[in-house]
């Protein structure tokens, strides 16, 4: 009887140490198979890279024109005067580069909500229509900044709004998807926007200085950029309230994994900086005080 309890627990024994075995294989393989997804995820991942340069490069090779994606209603870097022509800051930028270049400046007029879209798309090469830098380092291929812009408030000149905590209780316009509106959405601004009676989001500027006129707006948060050319070009009504919402450079934008094409307009604003073009287009502009590229 005792011989037959101890097969028994010999067999039972066995039996455990074998499924022990089988566990550990299992769980082995499972670590194995986890090992090689990682690996082929990231493999997959680099080759996706490299073809995003390898294209990107390619874009370069043979290329006759340039297509700049802008907001047409962003005074004074791009937008569209009285005669119907896309004319601007940025826009005469890069008509000298292409001209250096050889290439054909195709300006192409896109909703600036959907310029991720049409950069991924390949309908425009770049965003370059005061293209905010800070925040998207990331996400984009970009030239070295080239303006230094603060983010603003316009009020009307017999405001009583003289500093930020006067705009407590206040209407706010901003442009939707704009630097000024990331400001405001920060979290170090939650506070003031907070104090605000509403903060109304518009399609452009034009419609929020409309507003401004009609006392349906207090304030208009803006780039100070464009802040200047709209109270240029509005007489005396309008003042910047002293006190800057935030501070900001702008760059061009290009793919992420378009260095190749980045690089090479980025060699003609470096040479347009050191023989004084640059300058002299931005004395144009009145924009000689914000450029900072080349100093």
């Amino acid at each position: 009887m005792k011989k037959s309890i101890a097969i028994l627990c010999i067999t039972a024994l066995a039996f455990a140490g074998m499924t022990g075995c089988g566990a550990k294989t299992e769980e082995a393989a499972t670590s194995d198979v986890a090992e090689e997804v990682i690996v082929e995820e990231t493999t997959q991942a680099a080759e996706e890279d490299a073809t995003v340069a390898e294209e990107a490069a390619s874009t370069v090779e043979g290329k006759t024109s340039l297509t700049v994606g802008f907001d047409a209603n962003f005074p004074p870097y791009g937008y569209m005067d009285e005669n119907g022509e896309y004319i601007g800051f940025d826009l005469d930028l890069a008509q000298e580069v292409c001209d250096r270049l050889g290439w054909e400046l195709i300006k192409q007029p896109i909703d600036w909500d959907s310029k991720d879209m049409e950069l991924s798309s390949g309908s425009i090469d770049c965003i370059w229509n005061g293209f905010t830098y800070n925040g998207r380092e990331d996400g984009y291929a970009w030239t070295t900044p080239y303006v230094d812009n603060s983010q603003v408030f316009v009020v009307a000149k017999d405001s009583a709004i003289k500093t930020l905590e006067d705009l407590a209780g206040k209407v706010v316009n901003v442009q939707a998807d704009s630097s000024a509106l990331a400001a405001l959405e920060d979290e170090g601004k939650a506070d003031l926007t907070a104090s605000f009676a509403e903060m109304i989001q518009v399609p452009e500027y034009n419609t929020a200085f409309m507003n401004l006129e009609a006392g349906a707006a207090d304030a208009v948060a803006l780039d100070i950029g464009v802040a200047n050319y709209q109270i240029a070009s509005r007489g005396d009504a309008f003042v910047i309230v002293e006190e800057p919402l935030a501070t900001e450079v702008y760059a061009v934008g290009f793919l992420l994994g378009n260095e190749v094409l980045r690089d090479v307009v980025q060699e003609q604003l470096d040479a347009m900086a050191a023989d004084g073009k640059f300058t002299e287009i931005a004395e144009k502009w009145e924009l000689t005080d914000y450029v900072i590229l080349g100093k």
